[in-house]
């Protein structure tokens, strides 16, 4: 007997999960000589998580993981597909969602489909897609599907180090959900480009031309954005589409001012649709610079980042709370924005509402889509409980963030190593590596939740 067709498919239920520890920008300007305001304005960072030796991809995934599964209810029984989107790799053949199989044993399910999905920061926008089309298929078999995100963002020595972070997303995939996926409203963008990459297998830092990824990410805003307005013009038959069809927009943030950058673009990709409407008359000196000219045209995006103000603290701004003070989640970085959004906005003010999201992965990987608001999110909001989480966090000082960091690199890729970070740190249901054998085989345990 088949399996009804599902309706609404898309986000039943989302958590995060991000260390208890940060350091604080202000003081990592003055602590690394830089110029005040370096990281905080220029970058528009205000903290950023981190973890020492006792927490890896695996360890956090497992977290987020059990820890969703325990705030919702939710047994592992129900779940039929587990789909992991990440960067973070510490087995070129061993995949995430294999360890975390662990915790499907006392469920005795062992029938979970899925895999990880590797693109930089879009790896997880890929795995929700997948859990997405497999619950609107002939293939679903009537379970739910899981989807972890996330990932450990660090850089070497520098000025990449300050927009690195940790984070991991779950997500909760079925139908009737209250985040309803807009199938097919979808834009993509794909193209080779060596912006941001990780060739070096024996370090956890990536390559990163810097002024490159910059480019490459408004590249991507202008493509996946357009092709989602004509998406939106000839499947929901809206004519003249434009940001004024979008009620939220969500950006992956590597560090919030570029998200404001990318709202900016979206608008001056209107302009460009639309030169005459009453909206751009302070703009009209850029209607005849051709679009391939405008990348690095710095007064073009400082002119659409002010004529953009209004509308991006309306329909933005409120999605930043999260990578302003935990940084870059990577994969997770946009999921993290859709959770910062619902935890600061009432259901009243999104019920019906459109949710734009706008991913990307360097190299390059990018996706705008939308869900609209189709049920009550206030039990969800009460969940995330962002704000109270993210206050009670332990501050570090610089220099030990920095000690921290040294060890992350002098023990990548040990073995027959037991870590020496103290897990007396660690939050309640935190996951966390015991030891490393010979063979590279890693031990886990966890803290209690009481």
């Amino acid at each position: 007997m088949s399996t009804p067709r599902a309706e609404n498919v898309g986000i039943l239920a989302i958590d995060v999960y991000f260390p208890s520890r940060y350091v604080d920008q202000t003081e990592l300007e003055q602590h690394d000589g830089v110029s005040a305001g370096k990281y905080t304005i220029g970058l528009g960072q205000s903290k950023m998580a981190f973890c020492d030796d006792r927490e890896d991809i695996s360890s956090v995934s497992m977290t987020a993981v059990q820890g969703f599964m325990e705030k919702y209810n939710i047994s592992y029984s129900d779940i039929g597909r587990l789909e992991v989107g990440t960067e973070t790799i510490i087995d070129k053949s061993k995949s995430t969602k294999t360890v975390l199989m662990k915790l499907f044993e006392e469920s005795g399910n062992f029938n979970v489909e899925g895999i990880d999905t590797t693109n930089a920061c879009y790896g997880g926008t890929s795995a929700l897609f997948n859990a997405c089309q497999w619950v609107d298929s002939a293939a679903w078999d009537g379970r739910l599907a899981l989807v972890v995100a996330g990932d450990i963002a660090v850089y070497g020595k520098g000025a990449a180090r300050p927009s690195g972070g940790v984070g991991t997303a779950c997500i909760l995939v079925g139908p009737n959900a209250p985040l309803a996926l807009e199938f097919p409203l979808r834009g993509t963008f794909m193209e080779h480009i060596y912006d941001f990459y990780k060739p070096n297998m024996s370090s956890e830092f990536p390559t990163v031309d810097g002024p490159l990824s910059v480019t490459s990410y408004v590249r991507a805003v202008d493509h996946a954005y357009s092709a989602y307005l004509d998406k939106l013009e000839k499947v929901a038959g809206i004519a003249n589409p434009s940001l004024a069809d979008l009620d939220y927009v969500v950006f992956h943030s590597p560090y919030t001012k570029q998200v404001v950058k990318g709202f900016a673009r979206m608008v001056y990709n209107d302009f460009l649709r639309n030169p005459e409407a009453k909206a751009f008359a302070e703009v009209q000196q850029f209607k005849d610079i051709l679009r391939e000219e405008s990348y690095g045209n710095k007064v073009l995006e400082k002119a659409f980042i002010n004529v953009s103000k209004s509308e991006f603290a309306s329909k933005t701004e409120s999605s930043l709370l999260a990578a302003r003070n935990i940084g870059n989640m990577y994969t997770g970085s946009v999921f993290f924005g859709l959770a910062s959004l619902i935890s600061q906005t009432p259901f009243e003010k999104l019920n019906g509402k459109r949710i734009a999201l706008f991913s990307y992965g360097s190299g390059c990987a990018a996706s705008t889509y939308s869900f609209r608001v189709r049920g009550d999110t206030s039990n969800i909001a009460r969940t995330i409980d962002l704000a109270a989480r993210l206050d009670k966090r332990i501050k570090v000082a610089p220099a030990d963030f920095e000690k921290v960091m040294e060890l992350r690199e002098k023990t990548h890729n040990a073995q027959e190593y037991e870590p020496t970070g103290n897990i007396n740190e660690l939050q309640p249901g935190t996951y966390y590596l015991q030891k490393i054998d010979s063979k590279w085989r890693r031990a886990y345990g966890r803290i209690p939740l009481n």
